[in-house]
């Protein structure tokens, strides 16, 4: 699976990192706090615990739309506004984050998302 599933390297990500319990904050405001991750190479992302404002309550984002890890503040940044982290293929069970299926969506999704490099 790999790139979207891999931190970028100036992500400010460590290998092995904890960020369970780091805030997540999206393009435009906080969508809440990580309450799991998998650091498994080619399948790394975050479970995000959203604290009711998306249908479900969590959301699985792939390490790839992590754009920066603040450790002295304990916050993650990610590139996705909270409308397209909404509107993100629902995460509903913990069993999706071994399910190459939907694990493919969601990654086909997040690549969509890709702003043009300005030039």
């Amino acid at each position: 699976m790999g790139g979207v599933w891999t931190y970028a390297q100036d992500s400010g990500y460590e290998s092995r990192q904890s960020l369970v319990g780091f805030t997540v904050e999206a393009a435009d405001g906080a969508i809440g706090h990580v309450d799991r991750q998998q650091d498994q190479p080619g399948r790394q992302h975050l479970v995000v615990e959203t604290g009711g404002w998306v249908f479900g309550k969590s959301v699985l984002i792939p390490a790839s739309a992590v754009s920066s890890i603040d450790t002295e503040a304990r916050t993650v940044t990610v590139t996705s506004t909270r409308e397209e982290i909404k509107a993100a293929p629902r995460f509903t069970t913990d069993s999706e984050t071994a399910d190459d299926e939907y694990l493919s969506a969601v990654g086909e999704y997040y690549v969509s998302l890709r702003r043009p490099l300005a030039t």
